[in-house]
């Protein structure tokens, strides 16, 4: 790549993601540490919902229950988890798996990113929500806890407790989910990159910045 040659205007990077994928939350912070070291990279994220639990009931489950439905057991889980922290560990996000007392259902937490979206904080928010999920082991289904959330990124809790008590942007969930199935997006994190580059995975900052570069100069070729 010459460096020395313009960038393209912005590009565009889809994130379809669950809150309650681990993998997730890793792939993101890499993503965003990446961005803050490449600041020469004009990038704008959009936050495309991906439903892991589709059949979730609405309050939840004990997170006792969750472990043995999806994993069978929960030592199997416990060990899964724990390579997780592992790497999660080296890249400054501190996984607390035992202080997660319920699996949400995660409609509401990607509702409210949405709503967040024309104030700007959507990508904050995102954020905000892995880290009181994954660290905290906050119920992020609750929509008292989500408003609080909301607060701390700068979205008045009141308002936003009203708009989660609606039932707006439910489809779009749904609709989102559906079309990402039919896009063939059976595993998340998928990065897309620009509408043309596409990968999944919690990918290494190195993999990701080789494709953002490539997409850069594919863009400023066009």
């Amino acid at each position: 790549m010459n460096i020395l040659a313009p960038l393209p205007a912005r590009l565009v990077i889809e994130i379809v993601f669950d809150f309650v994928c681990p993998w997730c939350y890793l792939g993101v912070k890499r993503l965003a540490f990446l961005l803050e070291r490449r600041q020469d990279f004009g990038v704008d994220l959009i936050w495309r919902p991906f439903l892991l639990n589709p059949d979730m009931p609405r309050g939840g489950m004990s997170r006792a229950d969750y472990m043995i439905r999806k994993f069978g057991a929960e030592d199997r889980a416990r060990r899964l988890y724990a390579s997780i922290a592992e790497l999660g560990a080296s890249e400054g996000i501190g996984f607390n798996f035992a202080a997660i007392r319920r699996t949400p259902n995660s409609v509401d937490a990607h509702r409210l990113v949405r709503y967040a979206g024309p104030f700007g904080v959507a990508d904050a928010l995102v954020d905000r929500i892995f880290s009181a999920h994954f660290i905290e082991g906050v119920d992020i289904g609750n929509h008292v806890r989500l408003a609080q959330l909301a607060g701390e990124v700068g979205l008045d809790p009141v308002t936003t407790e009203a708009f989660l008590a609606s039932n707006d942007g439910t489809e779009f969930v749904h609709a989102e989910n559906l079309h990402a199935h039919r896009l063939g997006i059976n595993g998340v994190p998928c990065f897309l990159i620009d509408g043309e580059h596409a990968i999944a995975g919690a990918q290494e900052s190195e993999v990701l910045e080789r494709l953002i570069d490539f997409a850069s100069c594919t863009a400023r070729d066009r």
